[in-house]
């Protein structure tokens, strides 16, 4: 199993809405994946609280796959690729871990 933890941190405007509206956009159309992209076993998506401290991120994203080229696939995937679109308009921050569970 394949355990993919992504943090994201927003800009406080972006795409003409503030950084929690940004935060339940992006929150809604990575759990919108869990439907649209087969290899995406498992999904969990959560905001950070509204009085975080500057230097946190905002959204933490955690998926689970079967094998790497599932993630891969994952990442390559259309719907994925839609999403990760608008997220780069928002983000300022980004950091990641793949690791084998």
């Amino acid at each position: 199993m394949i355990k993919h933890v992504v943090f994201f941190r927003l800009a406080d405007e972006a795409e003409g809405k503030t950084k929690m509206e940004n935060a339940q956009i992006i929150k809604q159309g990575l759990l919108s994946l869990l439907d649209k992209v087969p290899v995406l076993k498992s999904e969990k998506v959560g905001i950070n609280i509204p009085n975080a401290t500057k230097t946190d991120h905002d959204i933490c994203l955690e998926c689970e796959f079967e094998s790497w080229d599932d993630l891969n696939a994952y990442q390559a995937h259309p719907e994925h690729l839609k999403v990760a679109a608008y997220i780069t308009k928002c983000r300022i921050g980004r950091a990641a871990v793949d690791y084998e569970m």
